[in-house]
């Protein structure tokens, strides 16, 4: 049990941005798929995404503010702390934009998967590409924003 202790207090930090983190791509996963189930591929996979994007980037300042990084940044710090922190969301936000409409918008119809047809939302495997391709994107942008969280916003003085 002491070794257990040990590496939770050696690897916290880590470990909350692990956990917090994956719940803030499955709230990203789940908005995506809500948004896929009531307005199309077509949606989630634009306007649908940058508005979980925003939803998320909001869940995740406050987690990794509270949670993981425990700042306790105040007033001026702590306006520019979730100003760096939206920035470099912001950022990740066009690299998931970028692969969502690369993977989503050219690759998959290039290989067979229809998108805003009546016949994409009928087939699971078009949807199924669609998320995958936003599975892959999320796991891109969770580790580019542990990297920019953790040498910019919440970095220790």
């Amino acid at each position: 049990m002491e070794t257990i202790k040990k590496f939770i207090t050696k690897y916290y930090e880590q470990l909350a941005y692990l956990f917090f983190g994956g719940l803030a791509t499955l709230l990203n996963l789940v908005v995506f798929a809500v948004f896929q189930a009531a307005f199309g591929t077509g949606f989630a996979s634009g306007v649908g995404n940058i508005i979980d994007n925003i939803i998320c980037i909001l869940f995740a300042y406050w987690t990794n503010r509270t949670f993981v990084f425990r700042s306790q940044n105040h007033g001026r710090a702590a306006v520019k702390e979730f100003g760096q922190f939206v920035l470099f969301r912001l950022l990740t936000l066009v690299m998931d934009q970028v692969i969502i409409t690369i993977g989503v918008q050219l690759v998959g119809p290039a290989i067979g998967f229809a998108v805003d047809t009546a016949a994409a939302d009928a087939m699971g495997p078009s949807k199924l590409w669609a998320m995958g391709v936003k599975l892959f994107s999320q796991v891109i942008v969770i580790l580019s924003n542990y990297v920019f969280s953790k040498l910019f916003t919440f970095k220790k003085h």
